[in-house]
């Protein structure tokens, strides 16, 4: 098979499972008017942030509704535990293929368990828009949600494996697009506003803009320059190619996705609340608050320190550079070399978080000079996937492209 056709196997084999994957979400799980249930929870924050990823599934609970959610909760906990758990992480590190393997096991296990909790939720919630809510209801709705879910996660390794890019960044990133036309509608046809066009020729150049920026930030990187014992017997200039490359937004998306979540709920817990003290306090963190910008910038500060420290440890690089007998010029290998990476990281950390909250604030900014609403669910976390997501996905395709060609050289 030539190297063009395999490659448009792959992209057809990828777009077919994530047309599946959309189908899914319109399949309703029966016993449930979704009608009143849908009318009321319209304008439910909660529920809109996760429609972000579920593509609507929330609103329509359908059979595929938790879509890939359970799977990417399950693989954050996964991350974590790795850290605690000396084991886990010794599985990881030096077990090889072997370890991952495990680990991917026990994510899926993982996965299972949060879909049954979630269908649970879930079958709890729709009680008052049920026709007929009995354990029997609750038994079906759970089988189905979380049978929905495990084959949404199956789709995302098939195309991980067979298809091209990562199955569960796709399908997040399709619902995402598929959420855009309907907000776009919302935003500037729904109602009359003054010179429309004007202020849609303006949130467009906005909006290139941003990902213009975001793709700039993304992609940004600190070069540290480093050096063998191997490369100073040679010459005593620095190799311009030998670097230690450091992300400037490390933790990618996830520092704002957590801190959008986390503000998601003020807004719906004044739904639940009557006491009226809890209210006053809930409200100043609500979207019209007057502390929401505050607290939205500090917990995207907090979460992308806590999620940096994750995924990179310095003191594993200091290790793994002392292994291969290169060290950082000026810089002692050890403990100093440990600080200067620490010292660094935390400036680069605090710089894409500030750039996070820029890309979260513009929304914000937009919607109070346009006089245009629904704009913030076109906002930074969906922008900031989007973009990942892309990036990502078209490297895989040149890397794909690339290694073809070379495996033909060879032969």
């Amino acid at each position: 098979m030539s190297q063009k056709s395999d490659l448009r196997n792959r992209i057809i084999f990828t777009l077919f499972l994530l047309v599946l994957a959309r189908l899914g979400i319109f399949i309703p799980v029966p016993g449930i008017d979704h009608d009143a249930f849908y009318a009321s929870v319209e304008k439910n924050t909660l529920v809109n942030f996760l429609n972000i990823f579920s593509g609507g599934g929330f609103s329509t609970i359908g059979i595929f509704a938790l879509g890939i959610v359970p799977y990417i909760n399950s693989s954050i906990v996964m991350q974590l535990l790795t850290k605690i758990i000396p084991d886990l992480e010794k599985l990881q590190k030096e077990e090889g293929e072997l370890g991952r393997q495990k680990i991917t096991q026990i994510t899926r296990y993982l996965s299972l368990g949060w879909a049954t909790l979630q269908s649970g939720a879930i079958s709890i919630w729709v009680k008052p828009y049920v026709f007929n809510w009995n354990f029997t209801f609750v038994c079906e709705s759970v089988l189905a949600l979380t049978a929905g879910s495990m084959i949404i996660m199956w789709l995302s390794e098939l195309i991980t494996e067979k298809g091209i890019g990562n199955g569960a960044s796709l399908l997040i990133f399709q619902n995402i697009v598929s959420g855009l036309p309907k907000n776009f509608t919302q935003s500037f046809f729904d109602t009359n506003y003054s010179n429309a066009g004007l202020k849609f020729g303006l949130f467009i150049a906005i909006f290139l803009l941003m990902i213009i920026i975001t793709i700039c930030v993304q992609e940004g990187t600190r070069r540290i320059k480093i050096i063998s014992a191997r490369q100073l017997g040679k010459s005593s200039i620095l190799d311009p190619n030998s670097y230690l490359p450091l992300k400037l937004n490390q933790g990618g998306v996830m520092p704002i996705v957590f801190a959008s979540a986390s503000m998601a709920l003020p807004s719906y817990l004044t739904q639940i609340i009557q006491n009226k003290t809890l209210l006053q306090i809930l409200y100043l963190f609500c979207p019209n608050g007057s502390l929401y910008l505050i607290l939205y910038c500090a917990l995207i500060l907090f979460f992308s320190y806590f999620y940096t420290s994750i995924v990179m440890n310095p003191e594993d690089i200091a290790i793994n550079l002392k292994k291969m007998g290169a060290s950082i010029p000026n810089i002692r290998p050890g403990q100093a070399t440990i600080d200067y990476l620490q010292v660094i990281l935390n400036r680069l950390t605090f710089l894409g978080a500030s750039f996070l909250f820029t890309v979260a604030l513009i929304p914000f900014i937009i919607e109070k000079v346009t006089q245009i609403q629904n704009l913030r669910g076109l906002g930074a976390t969906s922008l900031l996937i989007l973009v990942g997501v892309a990036i990502d996905t078209a490297k895989q395709i040149q890397t794909y492209v690339i290694s073809k060609k070379y495996d033909s050289m060879t032969k």
